[in-house]
């Protein structure tokens, strides 16, 4: 799930997605997100008293929810994607997985969201500026991470890094004909960092002016749901053809995989769902 969403409480619970995807501990790191999620409101807000205590209630409640209703679908996902690519993926395939995650999302972010207009609309003065100030602090963050002050050429070489790492947590250590394919990738692919940067503070100000106006509870849930409605035309353009030399990139990769590649994606795809399965039944236990 993205980075480029954090800063409110909807999109710190959005660390759930983040766990679901990328934790090899996926049932410890689930079970414990209301820890994390209420580390990250005291990091943001700073909630006392009763405000804390509904603030809790209400994670409580969305957590529920999400475990229920959910990670059902996460299993499904999860064990689809498995299927695929233990059989070698088509573009179908790849479109397929990102728009189903992406219909996942919205269900989560109207949830979440549905549960915090009330929330953020009794934040105080005091509270909002606390919350400006690390929406500042992760910009910066973001920022020195992407290498934005950095030539395009060391930006395009951090890409690579960075895609050659999130690959080998998948499939194990690339091969070098595998890694070129991935150079070839970060080299033909617009560079869209600004512009997404940009996006990013897009996002911020919109809900800083709605929580400025106290009409979270009104307009909260249908930005959630739409937060990729209002990208600038150029971002949408860059973030499309991206999108599609990433996939591209992935086709070309997986007629590469060795079979001790395949295999380790696809049985740790199949690991996850058997996770979010075991979650779900735990919390039937628990009724």
């Amino acid at each position: 799930m993205s980075p480029a969403r954090r800063g409110w409480w909807v999109l710190a619970v959005a660390w759930v997605l983040a766990a679901l995807s990328g934790c090899t501990a996926l049932q410890l790191g689930y079970n414990n997100a209301d820890s994390l999620i209420h580390w990250r409101a005291g990091r943001y807000f700073g909630f006392e008293g009763e405000q804390k205590a509904d603030f809790e209630r209400r994670v409580q409640r969305f957590l529920g929810w999400h475990r229920k209703t959910e990670l059902p679908h996460y299993a499904t996902l999860a064990n689809g994607l498995g299927d695929r690519l233990a059989h070698g993926i088509a573009l179908a395939d790849l479109v397929w997985g990102y728009d189903s995650f992406q219909t996942l999302l919205r269900q989560t972010l109207h949830a979440a969201a549905a549960e915090s207009g009330d929330l953020l609309d009794a934040l105080t003065p005091v509270q909002v500026e606390r919350f400006q100030a690390r929406l500042a602090k992760e910009n910066r963050d973001f920022a020195k991470d992407q290498g934005l002050a950095d030539a395009p050429g060391e930006r395009r070489a951090k890409r690579v890094r960075r895609n050659i790492e999130r690959l080998e947590d998948w499939f194990g250590a690339l091969t070098d004909a595998q890694i070129e394919r991935v150079r070839q990738y970060s080299a033909s692919a617009p560079l869209d960092d600004v512009l997404r940067d940009q996006d990013r503070k897009r996002m911020q100000r919109e809900l800083v002016g709605t929580i400025k106006a106290k009409e979270a509870h009104r307009r909260l849930v249908p930005w959630a749901i739409a937060w990729d409605q209002n990208r600038d035309p150029a971002y949408e353009t860059l973030r499309k053809e991206n999108l599609k030399e990433y996939f591209s990139m992935l086709l070309d990769l997986d007629k590469t995989l060795s079979t001790e590649q395949r295999n380790r994606a696809v049985q740790r795809l199949r690991g996850f769902a058997g996770d979010f399965n075991a979650l779900v039944a735990a919390a039937e236990g628990l009724r």
